[in-house]
């Protein structure tokens, strides 16, 4: 299945639940105004060389605290992006099908927002992520490919923008995308958190 046809699975958790109702007394951050992505959507800038395919092993966010091991998730049934296992909440899916982080195109990772006992997920913070903000993913030949985040968007799970999000420049990009917005008790969260990213260096 083509990216562009992909939405995170946002499963209503007894996490999510307790975590609107009052563990922590809190919805996740939700990006602001200052954090949408700019226009144009991708500007000229410097051209860093695409790295071959190879799978992402970890992933470290130093701003939120994230270090985070990482592993391949599909499609479900009706072709939406599975997260990780719900008794993993600190684990990091990467769409195997897709994109490998630093080689040309776009590449997917999703994590949780929070655990079915109520506390943080891994992506539990990245809504607070600022422009520049750096992501590091180390993959399996020993190099880490290195992002700068662009932008932070909160968006409607029924007006999901897949193609600006999956979409690309020609150029090696990182979507993070976890579950966000307001909660029902019937639907789970409304939307999605994605923070869109690009390759800026290799060690």
């Amino acid at each position: 299945m083509s990216p562009s046809g992909l939405l995170l699975t946002c499963v209503m958790t007894a996490g999510a639940l307790l975590l609107i109702n009052g563990v922590h007394g809190e919805e996740p951050p939700r990006p602001s105004a200052a954090q949408a992505l700019p226009a144009p959507a991708y500007p000229a800038g410097r051209t860093v060389r695409p790295l071959p395919p190879a799978d992402p092993v970890r992933l470290r966010i130093a701003a939120i605290g994230v270090d985070a091991p990482t592993a391949r998730v599909g499609l479900d049934a009706a072709g939406a992006l599975r997260p990780p296992p719900a008794g993993e909440p600190g684990l990091v899916g990467w769409y195997g099908d897709g994109t490998a982080p630093g080689s040309a195109g776009t590449a997917v990772v999703a994590g949780h927002v929070d655990t079915p006992t109520g506390d943080p997920g891994v992506f539990y913070d990245l809504g607070t992520l600022a422009r520049g903000a750096t992501i590091e993913i180390r993959r399996a030949d020993r190099r880490t490919a290195v992002f700068a985040v662009r932008a932070v968007e909160l968006y409607d799970r029924e007006k999901f923008p897949s193609d600006r999000v999956y979409g690309g420049s020609g150029r090696p990009e990182l979507r993070l995308i976890t579950c966000g917005g307001g909660y029902t008790r019937r639907t789970g969260y409304l939307g999605n958190v994605v923070v869109y990213a690009t390759l800026t260096a290799v060690r």
